[in-house]
């Protein structure tokens, strides 16, 4: 299926959420985006079910408990990212199974990704499920405000955010990922109004 490669690159939400029961999840979802800044807003899309047929753990877990927290995949992350993406049963933790190191958050119960040197603490606005071709596997897209933004500073170039520091991951179609590569800047358009 060519859709996926046609709309790419597209950013990684590496997800981190806590069940109702207190069982730490992790998963990376490439349909992920910041939607807009007033207030901050970010979203991340969960397709179907996992295959024992069971709703997948990060949005029943983002609306069950109101939270979740966005961590940025990177290069050097890239293969914990990989062995996160497994639909292991809820009572497994993804931290542990991947070897990865948590960070607590300040303002929301789910763990941050130690090693990923950006993470937004976000509450749940909403949940909404999208028509599918399997109306019992809903697409289900949850929409969260940033309540926390967390930047390593070692990413920070004059106070600015180093892409090259810090190495973003991106998902293409097929089995594909990639970096920023070269990059480039155009100065913003106005419209130009008529003078009386």
């Amino acid at each position: 299926n060519p859709i996926a490669a046609c709309v790419s690159p597209r950013p990684i939400g590496w997800i981190s959420t806590i069940s109702a029961t207190g069982h730490h999840n992790l998963a990376p979802f490439s349909y992920f985006n910041l939607v807009h800044n007033f207030p901050p807003t970010v979203m991340f899309s969960c397709n179907g079910l996992k295959p024992d047929e069971s709703p997948k753990d990060s949005w029943v877990n983002a609306r069950d408990t109101g939270e979740f927290v966005y961590n940025v995949a990177t290069l050097p992350l890239r293969e914990a990212l990989n062995q996160s993406s497994t639909a292991w049963d809820i009572e497994v933790d993804e931290f542990e199974e991947t070897g990865l190191k948590t960070l607590p958050s300040e303002l929301v119960k789910p763990m941050r990704v130690a090693g990923s040197p950006i993470q937004f603490e976000c509450r749940t606005i909403e949940v909404k499920h999208l028509p599918t071709n399997r109306p019992e596997a809903p697409n289900t897209v949850v929409f969260g405000e940033v309540v926390g933004v967390h930047i390593d500073e070692a990413c920070l170039t004059d106070g600015l955010v180093d892409y090259d520091k810090v190495q973003h991951i991106s998902r293409l179609g097929y089995l594909d990922f990639a970096t920023i590569g070269p990059r480039f800047q155009l100065p913003r358009v106005f419209a130009k109004r008529e003078q009386d």
